[in-house]
C-alpha cells in the first residue's frame, strides 16, 4: 500500500496508518449494508465498521484500528469501529 488512493481520510488518519505499518489486519467481509462493513479477521476477530466503503461478502481487505482507516483493493476508506455496550 505504497500509493493508495483515499476516500474521506483525514491527513492525521494517513500520517498514523503510515507511522505504524504493522497494525494493519487482514480480513475478509462477513456482510456488508450500507455504511457498514462487518470484517472477519484472519485472527479470529471480528469488527463492525461504519465506512462508505462498499465491498461485497468474501471480499479481501484490510483494517486500522488505530487510524479508523480500511483498505478494500487500493483504496483506503474511513472505518470506524462500533463499540459494543455491555448492559
Amino acid at each position: 500500500m505504497s500509493n493508495p488512493s483515499r476516500t474521506d481520510v483525514l491527513p492525521i488518519q494517513e500520517v498514523v496508518a503510515k507511522a505504524s505499518p504493522s497494525a494493519w489486519l487482514d480480513g475478509l467481509v462477513l456482510s456488508s449494508r450500507p455504511a457498514e462493513l462487518t470484517v472477519v479477521l484472519l485472527d479470529g476477530g471480528v469488527r463492525t465498521l461504519t465506512t462508505g466503503a462498499g465491498a461485497p461478502v468474501g471480499e479481501p481487505v484490510a483494517v486500522h484500528p488505530v487510524a479508523e482507516l480500511v483498505a478494500v483493493g487500493g483504496v483506503w476508506f474511513s472505518a470506524r469501529a462500533e463499540v459494543a455496550v455491555e448492559a
